[in-house]
């Protein structure tokens, strides 16, 4: 809780030298391990559209920050969906740039070939302001990539764009209310003057298995230095009967049950026997993933469809059913899974909770993808609503 960085990440860096005051740190789910902020060192954080839901996870905080005026902008990290699904269950914009376009250096990795930084702001044009300030190389970050492309919307709003919107977004799971507004949405999109394109994404539904595989995988690998020795909490040696019972004592005092789940799976695909009919084979299918959204993306410009397939939900409800938990990142995870952009924008009120339109782009066209969710919001108001 008394924790002082000994230096700073490079977006604090680079916020710093653009002028930013920075009035705090945020709640977050432990290691940004959950869907819900409930998985926190500190205390669960409350929806403030009702405080007896979650605000979303892992990056609820910054979130509810923002919701609640606290803010006029934060910063979150998005490994599975933990900007654009905590925005869409507060009311607020979340960005998840393309893989590598902001510096994770100064990071703590989860999974480092998924984890990005990205911002949570009241509005897309707030969140491309944010983009240029923080979309800068980074030699201390060895998967820095800045090579986004340049994007100018004329002034006849979304005309010649083609918007493509997966079937698979909308098969079973999903809530009739999300659906409903999620669809008006894309009405709108055509008012504004794309060609909606029916497209078909299969391998979506491989995306989540696919990613509770990887993911817990990288978690175990990363989370190894916690030894209670170099990194983390130090159980008094004293008391210890072996190096081994050290380890041991002071990673079991200190980690969460949702870390220590996902340390357990992971280790668990990674090991021998077991390697070859999980890890290997979910890299074979992440693959494949990549390359039908390549294809897709050589088709359209834009896919867009819900954040999430259900409202947020109460407290307990996911902590104590982890797989309710997972099933809510289903329209997320492939995003990340293919190092692509992503954006969360308010496209309503479900039942007064709000819900989120998602857009996504393809690699490096961040840019487009933000000028497309700002001609919408500029048409709409639901960003302007409050809890």
């Amino acid at each position: 809780a008394d924790f002082v960085a000994p230096y700073d990440a490079t977006v604090i860096e680079l916020l710093r030298q653009a002028g930013s005051v920075f009035i705090g740190k945020t709640n977050l789910d432990e290691f940004a391990m959950g869907s819900s902020t409930e998985n926190s060192s500190f205390f669960a954080t409350k929806n403030p559209w009702d405080p007896n839901r979650v605000p979303g996870g892992s990056s609820g905080g910054s979130a509810v920050a923002l919701a609640d005026d606290l803010c006029i902008f934060a910063l979150g990290t998005d490994t599975g969906g933990s900007i654009r699904q905590p925005a869409a269950w507060t009311g607020t914009v979340g960005f998840k740039p393309t893989y590598g376009l902001f510096s994770r250096y100064g990071v703590i990795a989860m999974a480092s070939s998924l984890d990005q930084v990205g911002t949570f702001t009241r509005t897309a044009a707030d969140a491309l302001t944010l983009f240029e300030t923080l979309g800068k190389p980074d030699h201390r970050d060895s998967t820095s990539d800045v090579r986004f492309h340049e994007f100018d919307f004329p002034d006849q709003g979304l005309v010649g764009l083609k918007i493509g919107v997966p079937g698979e977004f909308f098969g079973d799971g999903l809530d009739v209310g999300i659906a409903k507004l999620v669809k008006r949405a894309i009405d709108r999109l055509s008012e504004l003057g794309a060609e909606i394109v029916p497209v078909s994404l299969p391998l979506l539904k491989q995306a989540l298995a696919v990613y509770y595989i990887l993911m817990p995988a990288e978690v175990s690998t990363n989370l190894e230095r916690y030894d209670g020795i170099r990194y983390g909490y130090h159980y008094p040696d004293q008391k210890a009967e072996s190096l081994t019972d050290s380890y041991f004592k002071s990673r079991g005092l200190t980690l969460g049950t949702e870390v220590k789940r996902r340390i357990m799976l992971g280790s668990f695909v990674l090991s021998a026997g077991y390697y070859d009919a999980y890890y290997a084979r979910a890299q074979k299918v992440r693959t494949l993933i990549k390359q039908q959204f390549d294809q897709i993306f050589s088709e359209v410009d834009i896919l867009a469809g819900p954040v999430t397939p259900i409202n947020p939900f109460t407290f307990g409800e996911g902590s104590n059913d982890p797989l309710k938990m997972y099933l809510a990142d289903a329209m997320t995870v492939p995003v990340n899974i293919a190092g692509l952009p992503g954006v969360s924008v308010p496209c309503g009120l479900d039942d007064n909770l709000p819900v989120g339109l998602q857009l996504i782009a393809n690699r490096f066209d961040d840019k487009k993808l933000l000028s497309v969710a700002s001609v919408y919001q500029k048409s709409t108001g639901y960003h302007k609503q409050h809890p």
